[in-house]
């Protein structure tokens, strides 16, 4: 069983490294949306603000040898009441990612409950998320961790 610790900032070139498993899917299914090759200082930068913000946390899985397993970044979210829906306090799960090697050994359940954890004591009803359609691995892990879907996002080249 992997270990999950809480990301600092020091970890934002280790998290951009890693951004790279699910990245590279990205790019080779959608070219049109998502930069081919990030600049990595850039990607590091990004990473060190979101670790930086009260609202974002990241998490690490290590395997008991010391290697990098895998990752997850949350943060809160307050969804405003209007007429037709409720004021809600959210955790969202912006990125995951397992190293290819431990796909299926429970890393990716471990980090999901991390952040399901960090939502609850921050007083979250619900954890959202979003996949892209062509993700069937991560739609699959979302399905039997007891997700449903929630809005379908439809785009269209003009």
């Amino acid at each position: 069983m992997p270990t999950i610790r809480t990301a600092s900032p020091e970890d934002a070139p280790l998290l951009a490294s890693l951004n790279g498993i699910v990245h590279q899917l990205h790019v080779g299914h959608r070219p049109d949306l998502f930069v081919d090759s990030p600049d990595q200082d850039v990607l590091e930068a990004f990473f060190r603000a979101r670790l930086t913000d009260p609202a974002v946390t990241a998490f690490v899985a290590e395997h008991p040898d010391g290697r990098t397993l895998g990752y997850a970044q949350a943060r809160l979210v307050s969804w405003d009441s209007g007429a037709l829906v409720r004021s809600d306090l959210v955790v969202c799960l912006d990125q995951i990612a397992v190293v290819p090697d431990a796909t299926g050994t429970g890393v990716g359940s471990a980090l999901l409950e991390a952040v399901r954890e960090a939502g609850r004591r921050a007083g979250c009803r619900r954890l959202v998320t979003e996949v892209r359609d062509f993700n069937e691995g991560a739609r699959a892990f979302y399905d039997a961790a007891g997700f449903r879907r929630m809005n379908v996002r439809l785009d269209q080249l003009l």
